[in-house]
């Protein structure tokens, strides 16, 4: 969330950032949190002259016993008594109004960096690269025209994974339900290469493997922006209050919740596979069929942790990261700067990654790279001391899929299908252990 520091000394930007966003309401927002706050602050400067008041009768109560001015004294113990329920009334109005300003400020989104673009939806997203055609930055979705050279119409990949067995979707449904497909064979052995294949790229890029929870409690969901108020996108175990997770940004980034870094180990870089869950309510269609849209996945997901002068060069390293492994997958692929209104609730700048799916004739988003400046950061109260000096300040998180399986799946059959069958991108032959699907 944001801190009550930016808001106060910077107010009008904040403001600006959030109409950016698209935020309804955002003035009045922020003069709701600054009005409750100033409550807090009022009641913080009463509360510290009540027990100034205290501490001073107090001192005198024994000095007018010894001076046999007892009745003097009951009148001033009783002064005492009635500050002290004051102050209790006071500390009680400041948890309130605390309280209050959590509530608030878990309602407001992060606000976009300068560099983000004016716009409202997807359309006006900014195409920045592209391995199919020059572009430049002010291209938009809107009016950009993919062109690879892959040939002539094709499967797409549901019938695709029916013609070689690769993926029972209907057995998924009878197992769980829609959106919970059936690897099989290749198709599973194909699965299990690309997790690999991601795993030992991050590796060798100087992450540190994570196995975490894929169930994780409300404080976790708390601290990352999942909740409050996001609940309906997360499959809820109710009996135990838990969440299952909707990416593996969620456990891996909680592990350093109420922690105290030092400087010397930032950044740090984490990676982690995991099974993803979303509930995707609302979602039907031709967009969402086969591998297009899943309640359940496989991702490979990259965090970092680091301090604020650093995260740009950080979030830089990690676009190049995920860039490099669609390269080696030689699929056709895209990087669009997302606008102020279609980027998510909690970050201050994303990078969309997507791949042509040449059956589909459309972009498929495979990968979301975010920095988040100081906002989840202040939620999980994520910390770092500050050299010498050893001043305490909030770090910056980042995290990126790198990548998401199913629609990379998606694009390697549809994209490498051939009348032999369907090629194995050359970096992933060592770890399928077969070059072709036939």
């Amino acid at each position: 969330m944001l801190t009550l520091k930016l808001i106060t000394e910077e107010t009008e930007r904040v403001i600006r950032g959030l109409e950016k966003k698209h935020f309804k309401g955002a003035k009045e927002a922020i003069d709701n949190v600054l009005a409750v706050d100033k409550k807090r602050r009022e009641a913080q400067q009463e509360l510290d002259k009540c027990l100034n008041e205290q501490k001073q009768l107090s001192a005198q109560i024994g000095k007018l016993m010894k001076e046999g001015k007892r009745e003097e004294a009951e009148q001033t113990k009783a002064s005492v008594a009635d500050l002290k329920n004051k102050s209790k009334e006071l500390e009680e109005l400041m948890a309130k109004a605390q309280e209050e300003v959590t509530t608030l400020l878990c309602q407001i989104p992060n606000i976009p960096y300068d560099e983000v673009p004016e716009g409202a939806t997807a359309e006006d997203n900014h195409v920045v690269k592209s391995n199919q055609k020059e572009c430049n930055e002010s291209d938009t979705v809107g009016n950009w025209t993919a062109n690879p050279e892959n040939g002539e119409a094709k499967l797409p990949h549901w019938e695709l994974a029916k013609k070689y067995n690769l993926i029972d979707f209907d057995l998924g449904v009878k197992i769980t339900g829609a959106g919970f497909p059936v690897y099989t064979g290749k198709g599973a052995r194909l699965q299990r290469a690309l997790i690999n294949f991601f795993l030992d790229e991050a590796r060798k890029s100087g992450y540190t493997e994570i196995m975490p929870p894929t169930v994780v409690n409300a404080a976790s969901g708390y601290g990352t922006g999942q909740l409050p108020d996001k609940e309906g996108q997360m499959y809820h175990c109710e009996l135990d209050d838990f969440y299952l997770i909707p990416t593996a940004e969620v456990p891996v980034t909680n592990i350093y919740r109420d922690v105290i870094l030092d400087e010397k180990d930032l950044p740090i870089k984490n990676c982690a596979y995991t099974q993803c869950f979303r509930r995707e309510a609302g979602s039907y269609g031709k967009d969402v069929r086969g591998l297009n849209r899943l309640h359940e996945f496989s991702k490979i997901e990259i965090v970092r942790i680091d301090k604020p002068e650093h995260s740009k060069e950080s979030h830089k390293e990690m676009l190049e990261h995920v860039e490099g492994l669609l390269k080696k997958l030689e699929l056709p692929y895209r990087i669009l700067l997302l606008c102020g209104g279609d980027q998510s609730f909690t970050s201050a700048i994303c990078y969309d990654f997507e791949v042509y799916s040449e059956a589909q004739k459309r972009w498929l988003e495979v990968s979301s790279v975010s920095n988040f400046d100081t906002y989840q950061a202040n939620r999980l109260k994520c910390r770092y001391r500050r050299g010498d000096n050893k001043k305490i300040e909030l770090c910056h998180t980042l995290n990126g899929s790198a990548l998401a399986l199913p629609r990379i799946v998606a694009a390697i059959l549809e994209n490498n299908q051939t009348e032999k069958g369907i090629t194995i991108p050359k970096a992933l032959i060592p770890y399928t252990g077969f070059d072709i699907i036939d």
